[in-house]
């Protein structure tokens, strides 16, 4: 199953390790507790809309950008899901794939990475 809380974690872990900040300093920015901030960023918190403005503000990216990202790693990861149990990709996915250009790999079988696991797709 996919979390959507774990996404946008690991989002915004990496956007404050970007930036080479610590949990400390955008905590302290955001005015939120570290060990809430740390619980956010491993997915096992939900942040709250108001939460997750504060974090932005604190790491100066717009909630519009991280969202994105968020949305990026989710159609990887529901792209992985289908992938992994056999289902055609969704039509809302396929228009991403018209952009995805691989060279020099053997065209039988290619190896997509998403954020937690690795998808198989073999040339039909």
């Amino acid at each position: 199953m996919i979390l959507l809380r774990r996404l946008l974690g690991d989002v915004l872990r990496r956007q404050r390790q970007r930036q080479g900040r610590t949990l400390r300093e955008v905590s302290s920015s955001a005015r939120v507790s570290l060990g809430y901030l740390s619980e956010v960023e491993r997915g096992q918190k939900e942040a709250s809309s108001e939460l997750l403005s504060a974090i932005c503000d604190a790491l100066d990216v717009r909630m519009s950008e991280l969202m994105r990202e968020v949305s990026d790693e989710l159609a990887l990861a529901e792209l992985a899901q289908s992938a992994a149990v056999a289902e055609p990709v969704p039509a809302s996915v396929r228009p991403m794939l018209g952009s995805v250009s691989v060279t020099g790999v053997p065209p039988e079988r290619v190896t997509i990475k998403a954020p937690a696991e690795a998808v198989d797709v073999v040339a039909a």
